[in-house]
């Protein structure tokens, strides 16, 4: 397992092809009490940085871009019902969908824990 970090502040846990998708602390941070998500539909290819989603929160509205290309192969509906697990545990429970990767390459241009944190202080 990898964890990865974008600099539009989401996080990718990547098991070899697989990948799950959510927003960082500091992402959850900045936006307050979220109050509803829009995941993509499973099935929905997308290619790296497009818009795969959006999350509300009582701040603002933020979109949610693929960290990497693929196909969503799942969503969270539990994130769906209850849009607060992305502030309460934003790295479990709190994630948004799975990702089939079709360029794995693109994963070395992530940065890893010890670089986000440097970036997101």
């Amino acid at each position: 397992m990898t964890l990865k970090y974008t600099e539009d502040h989401e996080w990718l846990k990547v098991e070899g092809d697989m990948a799950t998708v959510g927003i960082t602390h500091h992402a959850q941070d900045a936006l307050g009490d979220v109050v509803f998500v829009d995941l993509p539909e499973v099935g929905a290819t997308f290619a790296q940085k497009d818009v795969a989603g959006v999350v509300e929160s009582v701040k603002a509205a933020a979109d949610v871009y693929m960290p990497v290309s693929g196909v969503i192969t799942e969503v969270n509906e539990a994130l769906r019902a209850d849009p607060a697990l992305a502030n309460s545990d934003p790295l479990g429970a709190g994630w948004f969908f799975k990702v089939k990767l079709s360029d794995a390459t693109q994963i070395a241009a992530l940065m890893d824990e010890t670089s986000y944190t440097t970036f997101s202080a």
